[in-house]
């Protein structure tokens, strides 16, 4: 693998990229498990590693989405907005578990507490809903990327909220409009928003944000949309 210097990069994102993600073919089939250093670097992806991932869209009872703005420290789309988490399974037994998705769904949940700060109590993976999976493949910078089979997953919730700011530099609840206005900066360059919101949100997101109480009529578990 390559030998990459972080001395330059934040020493706390650092030490998360020792964290083992789950290897996976392109049919989400898990074939073992490397660094979450290596499944990011650009050199590895372009030989075809690709790993297993989640996005949270996190919905209050006024049906507006949570966003999150990632940190300045962030290795992979810093100060980029993004929905509520985004995060990867990890190669141990309990995020192992792919009956139902329940693994990633444990997972979802540790990262929910993790970078927003959500109790744990607050946000069973019993009431997180596993929609469907996107793959996607994008370069961050010239060294770092991103190349993953990605869980998009469900939740309405009212939830109390204390982000860690080594993750997260704002959030905000937004409505479908305003969703919209900030998505038209992002066309603009005015704000940036990372790779996969932008591809969820210009496909599905708002067919579904449309159907939030009757969710059931789009889970497919069969098919990974390519994108």
């Amino acid at each position: 693998m390559p030998e990459v210097n972080t001395d330059e990069l934040d020493e706390q994102q650092v030490q998360l990229l020792a964290e083992m993600c789950i290897l996976i073919d392109e049919n989400d089939r898990r074939i073992g498990a490397d660094t979450k250093k290596n499944c990011h670097l650009n050199e590895n992806i372009d030989k075809g590693l690709l790993h297993r991932a989640f996005s949270v869209f996190l919905f209050n009872t006024e049906n507006k989405l949570l966003l999150q703005q990632r940190s300045h420290a962030k290795i992979t789309f810093p100060d980029c907005f993004t929905n509520t988490c985004c995060s990867h399974p990890l190669s141990h037994p309990l995020e192992l578990e792919e009956n139902d998705a329940i693994g990633v769904r444990r997972a979802a949940q540790r990262r929910l507490k993790a970078e927003l700060g959500i109790p744990l109590e607050q946000v069973t993976p019993e009431e997180i809903s596993y929609l469907t999976r996107i793959h996607y493949k994008a370069k961050s910078d010239g060294i770092w990327g991103e190349h993953e089979i990605d869980y998009i997953l469900f939740v309405q919730k009212d939830v109390t909220l204390n982000p860690d700011p080594n993750e997260i530099q704002s959030y905000c609840y937004m409505t479908q409009k305003e969703l919209k206005q900030l998505l038209d900066k992002a066309s603009k360059n005015e704000v940036k928003i990372t790779p996969w919101f932008k591809l969820i949100a210009e496909t599905f997101l708002f067919k579904w944000w449309d159907n939030l109480a009757n969710l059931n009529k789009f889970v497919d578990h069969e098919r990974i949309h390519r994108m």
